[in-house]
């Protein structure tokens, strides 16, 4: 089976040349806007920029809300502060509050746990891709002010509901990157990764759009490459990839993928290069046919991300009228 391993120096340095010309000649802009969120991902993109651009012309930007984790501003911050480059903190609370984003998901919440209220977190959840045996559903799992834990299933109806509120989160950080980068004619850089872009996960005209996508053809091992070579706090590198989107701790295995992300990784190459299904199990650890789950499981996904990757759609060939 081929190979996720980088040559971490030559990738940061052709990215580096890339984002460069993007930027000044492309785009004709002055600098960059990223979103930090503690996380590997903006870390390296906030990295890469910083060398790319000088650290005078990168802004970081913090945008937590009420159900952020503390480390995730703590951990931005860190980095920031080891880049040298301007941050601006922006708390998008009060305007999901005017949204009325938390009321919209407390009120499908309620429509299958009627008693979730005031002191209550919750997050979605998956089963593990190698223990499903048909459909993986998402579950809801509430867990209230005593700290006693549910896991309920969800009507269609709730779950969209509970998506589409919470949808609202990466859309207005979003908009916050994009008028301050307008401000300072600045690009905004995103921080999907491979994995993320090819699985949709995403938010339509959230944070599944920017200007340039540094680290978007890198596989989340190869990240973590990047991030050990750019000297990206090591704390960050330990933590375990999260969402950081409900008020209950949550992976972004549980949540989405369903399977760790280095597993994840072994099987999209393998599928995407062609590789057969007994060599991609022996790299991965995993039987045959366990990775054959997984195989489906990608596919699925791609199918379901169409629509999150379409352009708008015109009803006239473009020129035309």
């Amino acid at each position: 089976m081929g190979t996720l391993v980088l040559d971490a120096r030559a990738e940061v340095d052709r990215i580096v040349q890339i984002l460069r010309e993007q930027v000044f000649g492309t785009l004709r802009r002055r600098g960059v806007v990223v979103g930090l969120s503690g996380g590997i991902d903006s870390s390296v993109v906030a990295s890469l920029c910083a060398r790319a651009f000088g650290k005078d012309k990168v802004l970081g930007i913090f945008m937590p809300e009420r159900h952020s984790s503390g480390d995730s501003l703590r951990l931005g911050r860190s980095v920031a502060a080891q880049l040298g480059i301007d941050t601006i903190l922006e708390d998008i609370a009060p305007a999901l509050e005017a949204l009325g984003a938390y009321r919209r998901q407390i009120e499908a919440i309620q429509t299958v746990v009627p008693q979730y209220g005031d002191g209550w977190k919750c997050k979605l959840v998956l089963a593990s891709v190698l223990e499903s045996n048909g459909l993986n559903i998402t579950r809801l799992t509430v867990q209230d002010p005593e700290g006693k834990t549910d896991t309920v299933r969800l009507s269609p109806a709730a779950y969209l509901q509970i998506v589409a509120a919470t949808n609202y989160k990466q859309r207005l950080r979003k908009m916050t990157e994009y008028y301050h980068a307008d401000r300072l004619n600045y690009a905004v850089a995103g921080t999907p990764n491979r994995l993320e872009h090819d699985q949709g996960f995403f938010v339509k005209q959230g944070d599944g759009i920017a200007d340039l996508m540094p680290i978007v053809h890198l596989y989340k091992t190869q990240v973590y490459q990047l991030a050990e070579y750019l000297g990206v706090d090591e704390e960050v590198r330990r933590r375990p990839p999260t969402t950081d989107t409900f008020s209950m701790a949550q992976s972004q295995e549980e949540f989405y993928f369903a399977l760790p992300y280095h597993l994840m990784d072994l099987c999209l190459y393998g599928l995407n290069h062609g590789i057969s299904v007994d060599e991609v199990a022996a790299a991965a650890g995993l039987t045959a046919a366990q990775v054959q789950k997984v195989f489906k499981d990608i596919d699925s996904k791609r199918r379901a991300a169409r629509y999150l990757h379409a352009r708008p759609l015109p009803t006239t060939a473009m020129g035309e009228g």
